[in-house]
């Protein structure tokens, strides 16, 4: 993981700033709390998309927010504690973009609008295979996490197959959510910077992680890089190869 030291903060930095890249974060919980830091941490610009407020019972993996922070929307305060955290990076970026609302079909076009990267921080299966779809259909790249019990797992493409349904069918109403199912906080915040460090990488034209599957296992304490195939028959990237340079 990479970690950046409170003054000049380093090369890779002022290329990220120099560039001038936002990446839209799609869920201020568990995983949008580490991403966000993360990002915020490396320079890069935020829209911050969500639309609940602060629980006690999240408390324990969303690390933005406090027992003060309780019944405040989302949104506000994490870019409170973000600004607070990183004053020098807040001050020089002067946005972090926040959008409430539920990413839906209906309304990606807009919360997603001006994105070069997307993260779906989100415990909602649907959202991730939006996520998907709505970047594959742009020639952007997408970072998709979940966490589960005692597993994780991060997933990235840059614009093209393999994608994430390639991996997975579509969602269905069996499949639970963090909070159905139950979470470990610090699998979380793991997964949550993996993500960012996936983002990152990405965003500096580094493709060594795209295509990766990365399992984690809490319990076991293993982790396990799996190398995902196209699928020709895939309904989202129709296991579509990189762009030619003449597509470019």
């Amino acid at each position: 993981m990479t970690h950046l030291v409170n003054n000049g903060y380093g090369s890779r930095v002022e290329r990220l700033n120099q560039s001038r890249k936002t990446v839209a974060v799609v869920g201020a919980g568990g995983l949008g709390c580490p991403v966000s830091v993360s990002l915020v941490e490396a320079g890069v610009r935020l829209i911050l998309i969500d639309a609940d407020r602060v629980e006690l019972s999240n408390l324990q993996r969303q690390t933005l927010f406090a027992t003060t922070d309780l019944g405040r929307d989302k949104l506000e305060a994490a870019q409170d504690e973000l600004n607070r955290r990183f004053p020098e990076v807040g001050e020089a970026l002067n946005r972090i973009e926040l959008r409430p609302g539920r990413l839906t079909w209906d309304t990606a076009d807009v919360l997603l609008d001006g994105a070069d990267l997307v993260i779906d921080a989100t415990d909602d299966p649907d959202c991730r295979f939006i996520v998907n779809a709505w970047t594959l259909s742009r020639g952007l790249p997408a970072v998709i996490g979940g966490v589960h019990r005692f597993r994780g797992q991060v997933f990235a493409h840059a614009g093209y197959g393999p994608c994430f349904r390639c991996l997975f069918e579509e969602s269905g109403p069996d499949i639970e959510t963090c909070e159905q199912a139950g979470v470990i906080g610090a699998l979380a915040g793991l997964v949550g910077h993996l993500q960012a460090e996936r983002a990152l990488e990405l965003l500096r034209g580094d493709r060594q992680g795209v295509g990766i599957v990365t399992l984690i296992d809490a319990l076991s304490g293993r982790t396990r890089n799996i190398a995902l195939s196209r699928d020709p028959a895939c309904p989202a990237c129709r296991g579509a190869p990189p762009p030619t340079p003449a597509e470019t």
